[in-house]
This record gives structure tokens, sequence and C-alpha cells, in this order.
């Protein structure tokens, strides 16, 4: 039977904003990549995130990011790899202090936005950030995008490396992510959706916005919880892919 991982960017409220609804999202999802408060969230919702994830049996991710809440950390900021390391353990660190009482431990580590991007192509960057997880902790996994700089260094260091694709946007022929703000970049239909999931769970392959097939070999799915319609795409996407014959389970 295929098998394939099914997570979501979660606790990402922003003071007063809520963003996403995470008590819809959690019961849907295998793994939750958690906002630890540089682009959003805060101690209490990285607690109670690390809470809904022990009830519901979801595996703990770390999502980190730049230091950018105004911009929700989807702002390219030109830091050196050296702040990259020292934010990133201090974003490990907060969300190992806010789910320790709760019995929840991070399992695998996800950047967020810009900076999954920047690591996805800058080779020192992305040194740096796998030499800081490693020294965090060399039993986490590493999630990114598939034939990257992140990869590449990952795999060297001796860490563990998962595959990501996402269900809810556009690719380009190279197979990047269309950028925000262009057309195609953010699906929302859930039909659509579901049927993404689909064909990259059974194939591992996806079209690119010129119909280009890309091979992704995706251990994980991603849903933005920020997407509009989140909850119903993930509820569509378990649909299709049970109808499909493919077990949704962590990788971690």
């Amino acid at each position: 039977m295929a098998s394939i991982d099914l997570n979501s960017d979660l606790g990402e409220a922003v003071g007063d904003r809520v963003v996403g609804d995470d008590e819809a999202m959690f019961p849907l999802i295998t793994s939750a990549n958690v906002a630890c408060g540089f682009h959003a969230g805060d101690a209490a919702v990285m607690r109670a995130s690390a809470e809904r994830s022990v009830v519901h049996g979801v595996v703990l991710g770390a999502h980190p990011g730049y230091r950018d809440p105004a911009g929700f950390g989807r702002r390219e900021l030109e830091v050196p790899p050296a702040t990259i390391a020292a934010e990133l353990l201090a974003q490990l660190r907060a969300l190992e202090e806010a789910a320790r009482e709760t019995g929840a431990r991070i399992r695998y580590v996800k950047a967020h936005g810009a900076l999954y991007h920047r690591l996805g192509v800058d080779d020192d960057a992305a040194a740096a950030y796998v030499d800081a997880v490693a020294a965090f902790d060399p039993g986490l996994t590493l999630l990114g995008a598939p034939a990257t700089a992140l990869e590449r260094r990952a795999l060297a260091a001796g860490l563990r490396f998962a595959r990501e694709a996402f269900a809810d946007r556009g690719y380009l022929p190279d197979g990047r992510l269309v950028p925000r703000g262009e057309p195609g970049a953010v699906w929302t239909d859930p039909s659509a959706v579901a049927d993404r999931a689909v064909e990259l769970a059974t194939t591992g392959t996806v079209r690119a916005a010129d119909g280009t097939v890309v091979v992704l070999g995706p251990d994980s799915l991603c849903l933005h919880g920020d997407t509009p319609g989140a909850v119903e795409l993930a509820r569509r996407v378990r649909e299709a892919l049970a109808g499909a014959g493919v077990e949704v389970r962590a990788f971690a």
C-alpha cells in the first residue's frame, strides 16, 4: 500500500490575529509544523499546539522562520548564515520549552516562507541551518523541497531528510513553486487539490503550470493552514487518498 504524510503549517496566530482553524486541522493531518515565535506564534500558542498534537496523535515539528512578524516571514531578509543558525536554535528552544510539560517532543524541522526558499539555493545558509539542527538534536528529520542545497547538506551531515511537495500550490517547470501573488500560485479548489494530492502520492509527480511533468517523489504533502478553505481542502484530500488506497501516516 502506498503511504504519504500530510503536514500543515499551524500555530501561526499573531497577537489577536487568528490565522487558520488549528482546532479543526489537527484531526485531519499527521504532522504539524508549529510556528516558533519569530514569524508568528508565541509561548501560549506553541503550548496549545503541542497539547493538540498529543491529543490527536500528530507528530510535532518546528516551523522556524525569519524574525519578521510584519511580513509573516515571507519576505527575503539578507541576514548572514550565522544569524540564521542562532535564530534557528532560539526558535527550537522556545518550542521545546513550550512543549515540555505536554509530553510532546519535536521530531522534525521545516523552515518557513522565505527562509525555506533560501535554504533551497543558498549553500552557506543551508550548511549553517543543518549544523544548528545537528547541534540541537541530530535525531531530528529535516523536511524540505527535494533536490535542493538543504537536502544535499542534510544528507552529507548524516541527518535524515524527508522530501515535501505542496498540494495547494502551483509549480513551475523547474520544480520551484509559483511565487505568491502570481496567477496560479495558491490553489483553493477542493477537487483540484485532492486530485493533485493523489497524483503526488501515487506517482511522485506533479504537473507544472505549463503541463510539464515534474518528478518530486515526496514523503510528505503540505496543506497551508492559512490557505482559504484549508479545513475543507484537508478533508477532501483525506477522502481522496483513502479512495485511492493511499495510507496517510507520519514520516517522522
